[in-house]
């Protein structure tokens, strides 16, 4: 999908820079990705806690499918 927009010189620049590719698109598909990537790990990470298992580690290791 082709869309457009507006970010500062000096931030594309430090993108570009930091992710050391060539293209500018290229840099913001790998910080979309990288940022979509943080989120879902912070979903994960928040439901600490929130879940319970019934079957230990080995049970579910050698059970049958």
């Amino acid at each position: 999908m082709r869309s457009t927009i507006t970010i500062e010189k000096e931030i594309m620049d430090e993108l570009v820079h930091e992710t050391g590719l060539k293209s500018k698109a290229s840099a913001v598909k790998v910080a979309i990705a990288e940022y979509l990537r943080q989120k879902k790990i912070e979903k994960i990470k928040a439901m600490k806690g929130k879940l319970k298992f019934d079957k230990t580690a080995r049970e579910l290791r050698h059970y049958e499918r």
